[in-house]
C-alpha cells in the first residue's frame, strides 16, 4: 500500500476516533454541542444515544487501524470494507441528519477508498 493511502486510512481512523470522545465522552459539553449543533437540554436528554453512535465510530476507527496494520490481503480486505461502511455512514448522515457529514465523513473515505484500490 502507498504511503499517502495509508496516511490516509489512519487519517480517517483518527477522525472516527475524535467522533468517538465527542459522542461517548463530551457529548453534553460545549465542543460537542458546537460540533453537532446541539442545545444543552438535547444533549443531556440524548446523552445514552450518542454514546451508542461514537461505539459505532470506534468500531469503524479499529476496522480501519486493522486494515491499516494488517498484511495484504487481509489488509486489503479490511482496508476496503470499512472505508465503504464509513462512507455508506457518511451518505446516510447527510441525508437524515446533516448535509456536513458528507464532506466530513463521505468524500475522505471515497478518496480513501480510491487510493487504496490505486495502490492496489
Amino acid at each position: 500500500m502507498s504511503i499517502i493511502a495509508t496516511a490516509v486510512v489512519w487519517a480517517i481512523a483518527c477522525l472516527h476516533l475524535y467522533i468517538l470522545v465527542l459522542e461517548m465522552f463530551l457529548w453534553t459539553g460545549p465542543r460537542a454541542r458546537a460540533a453537532f449543533g446541539t442545545s444543552a437540554e438535547f444533549a443531556a436528554q440524548t446523552k445514552a444515544l450518542a454514546a451508542n453512535q461514537g461505539l459505532y465510530n470506534g468500531f469503524l476507527a479499529a476496522g480501519l487501524v486493522w486494515g491499516a496494520v494488517a498484511p495484504d490481503p487481509v489488509g486489503f480486505q479490511a482496508r476496503t470494507f470499512f472505508l465503504v461502511c464509513v462512507a455508506v455512514a457518511g451518505l446516510y448522515g447527510a441525508a437524515t441528519a446533516s448535509r456536513k457529514i458528507l464532506f466530513v465523513q463521505t468524500v475522505p473515505a471515497l478518496i480513501g477508498l480510491a487510493l487504496v484500490l490505486l495502490a492496489r
